[in-house]
């Protein structure tokens, strides 16, 4: 079969990475924060955060959706984080 047809591997949660991206001082951050711990938590999965006050690009990119959640550095959501949503996207 050609390798066009076939699909990617799975990856397993410990070799994802969600990135939240926000501010001091936001609580939907202080909220994202606590869903992705949670979920990162339970999978396995490591999670950084990144602060848009810290970083010109990020603060240009995203500064009116924060918090924004990244998997795998594709954007996954922004302003709230729905849990379930999140298991699936790792899980998957």
């Amino acid at each position: 079969m050609s390798s066009l047809f076939r699909r990617g591997e799975k990856k397993v949660p410990r070799e994802r990475l969600v990135t939240l991206i926000g501010k001091p001082d936001c609580h939907l951050c202080e909220d994202a924060q606590a869903v992705v711990a949670k979920v990162c938590g339970d999978l396995g999965v490591v999670w950084e955060e990144k602060d848009i006050t810290q970083d010109a690009e990020l603060h240009r990119e995203y500064w009116e959706q924060i918090p924004v959640v990244l998997v795998d550095g594709a954007q996954h959501t922004f302003w709230r984080v729905d849990e379930d949503r999140l298991r699936r996207a790792l899980a998957g």
